[in-house]
């Protein structure tokens, strides 16, 4: 059967273990190399990745290339405004074509129904490089951030503070998967989607819902945010009125351990989510979660390809 990796449930947590260790592996294999010299191995050598974006990109673009690079592989980039897919061609029919040209696609765009409807008519590997739904490439780069700061996942105290966006949703899935704890500060009316905390509870993990930030932030071992208005949301204003208690600032991450990490998956809206002091701060680890897209990206093709 062909992979798939639309969310991380997809793979399991087994194989999302496999992945981080192999990505650990393999960054640390060929640390300081130029970045574009394949890894020895070359396990993708003669392999072509679509990458389709209908959302714009800045660390999924460049990852996935410089993966597909590393791997020994190659990646062809496509606009959808520029391609037949942006001028009323199925996405059933760009799906087919696209499986008889490479070897995998990798989808950034809105509507999760999307991704779905690729996939499913897709005879190679589709991989979600983000949908309004969940964003799983992503918490494979911050588990890998994570673990190599010396956190053990089982167990692991992770806060959330702002929007109950994708990105907390795969949050949610990965503790379930990987059995860790995640308290959840956020605003009444943006709480995360229901069916990814039921699962996650049914699998293990404690998902816990604060209205008080600072009590989401007590005990953290690990304390995430990300913009309170993403790409094409309407309503900032009031967004931003309502999050502006569960801004990241020093007076928050006093509440979470001594040891604690901060994470953000980027862009920042710098004096919003986050304050400057925090995110160039001492326990700020974005730029290290940052690279590791990288090697998050190269774990998840192995897998997607049957090479892992």
């Amino acid at each position: 059967m062909t992979r798939h990796f639309l969310d991380l449930s997809d793979a399991g947590g087994d194989a999302l273990a496999a992945m981080l260790n192999d990505a650990r592996a393999r960054k640390a294999a060929r640390a300081s190399w130029p970045k574009g010299r394949a890894d020895p191995d070359a396990p993708l050598a003669g392999h072509v990745l679509a990458m389709v974006f209908e959302k714009n990109s800045t660390r999924t673009r460049v990852s996935f290339d410089m993966a597909m690079r590393q791997l020994g592989g190659s990646a062809i980039i496509l606009e959808a405004g520029s391609t037949q897919l942006g001028r009323g061609e199925t996405i059933a029919d760009t799906a087919r074509v696209l499986s008889r040209m490479v070897d995998a696609i990798m989808l950034r765009t809105d509507d999760h129904g999307k991704i779905e409807q690729l996939a499913a008519h897709a005879a190679v590997p589709v991989i979600n490089g983000l949908t309004d739904a969940s964003h799983p490439c992503q918490i494979v780069a911050d588990l890998l951030t994570i673990v190599e700061h010396g956190k053990a996942l089982p167990g692991l105290e992770v806060a959330w503070l702002g929007d109950g966006n994708n990105v907390l949703s795969s949050i949610i899935e990965a503790a379930g998967l990987l059995r860790f704890n995640v308290r959840i500060g956020v605003p009444e009316g943006f709480d995360a989607e229901p069916a990814f905390i039921a699962a996650a509870r049914a699998r293990g993990a404690k998902i816990t819902v604060c209205r008080d930030p600072h009590k989401a932030a007590a005990g953290a071992d690990v304390v995430i945010t990300d913009t309170w208005v993403s790409m094409g949301q309407s309503g900032a204003d009031a967004r931003i009125a309502a999050m502006t208690p569960y801004q990241v600032d020093a007076a928050l991450m006093a509440h979470a351990k001594r040891d604690a990490v901060f994470l953000h998956c980027l862009p920042a809206h710098r004096g919003e989510e986050v304050t400057d002091e925090v995110l160039d701060g001492p326990q700020s680890v974005v730029w290290d979660e940052a690279e590791n897209r990288i090697h998050a990206q190269k774990s998840v093709l192995l897998w997607a390809l049957k090479k892992l």
